[in-house]
């Protein structure tokens, strides 16, 4: 059991640190900006998805070895990457309003329902697989990938409040998933805007600058975020409190039937990270 709970904790440990060593470090070597510029993750492209790709597997593996994945779950997981994949494939062919997108929706109920390890993988892996097919590999990628993730990774940490507020089941559960939706879809350009933000020129109150202190470069990218970024992430969290109103309940419903037609044996302290809502052998 310790050996379980020691591994899940390293596993979001590598996973966090690794997104924000890749995130953080233009910022930190700012004479590999002055000396690549605008290319410096074509540089780092193919060693940030492959090292993506390690940790994917790696979680993959700890969750087959946790008996928290067999390959029933596995096809499922297939099945619903493939299923986002083709969404973000239409939303490329017919691009919705400013920046609503349907590929957030399933990646949130995916990560809320079997845990932040496997929210994880649906929601780096959606954008790997939808960028082959769609022809969007390119150096954004790996920070898509990343932050795609996240937003699976964390989707969890609403059951806290739907614990409180005893809303499993509940009509509150899709209430409280909505605001998570909208925080969500800010979340994601928050963070996907710091992946390009340092290698852009612009007007130098929305640039960063090498040895500005952190409440210049703080105010400098929010300034530069509202001006470009604040409406597209309004209607994607806006089009994910849609889409997880008008889906949620169904989805809900049969994301826990999958769950408890999965037998797991329970080898390990459940929680955010690896925990389920109403799954056999599971947190309930």
């Amino acid at each position: 059991m310790g050996k379980y709970f020691r591994a899940n904790h390293l596993l979001t440990i590598i996973t966090t640190g690794m997104g924000i060593a890749l995130f953080l470090y233009p910022f930190l070597f700012p004479e590999l900006v002055r000396r690549f510029g605008a290319s410096l993750h074509q540089n780092d492209f193919a060693y940030s998805v492959t090292g993506l790709l390690i940790v994917c597997l790696a979680v993959m593996l700890y969750q087959i070895q946790a008996e928290k994945l067999d390959t029933r779950m596995v096809a499922l997981l297939g099945v619903l990457i493939a299923i986002n994949s083709a969404l973000r494939f239409l939303e490329t062919a017919f691009p919705g309003p400013a920046g609503f997108t349907p590929v957030f929706f399933l990646i949130i109920m995916v990560g809320y329902i079997f845990g932040g390890q496997i929210g994880f993988l649906m929601g780096a892996l959606t954008m790997a697989v939808s960028a082959v097919i769609t022809g969007g590999v390119g150096p954004w990628l790996p920070g898509q990938m990343l932050t795609a993730g996240w937003v699976g990774m964390s989707a969890p940490l609403a059951r806290f409040f739907v614990h409180m507020f005893h809303g499993e089941g509940k009509r509150i559960e899709v209430i409280l998933l909505c605001i998570g939706g909208a925080f969500w879809g800010l979340f994601y350009g928050l963070v996907i805007n710091l992946w390009f933000w340092p290698l852009i020129a612009g007007p130098v109150e929305q640039s960063w600058q090498a040895g500005t202190d952190a409440g210049t470069t703080l105010r400098h990218y929010l300034t530069y975020y509202v001006f470009t970024s604040l409406i597209w992430d309004l209607a994607a969290g806006a089009g994910n409190t849609l889409m997880i109103a008008a889906f949620g309940i169904p989805t809900l419903r049969a994301l826990r039937r999958f769950s408890q037609r999965f037998s797991f044996q329970k080898t390990q302290p459940e929680g955010i990270w690896t925990g389920s809502v109403g799954g056999r052998g599971h947190e309930t």
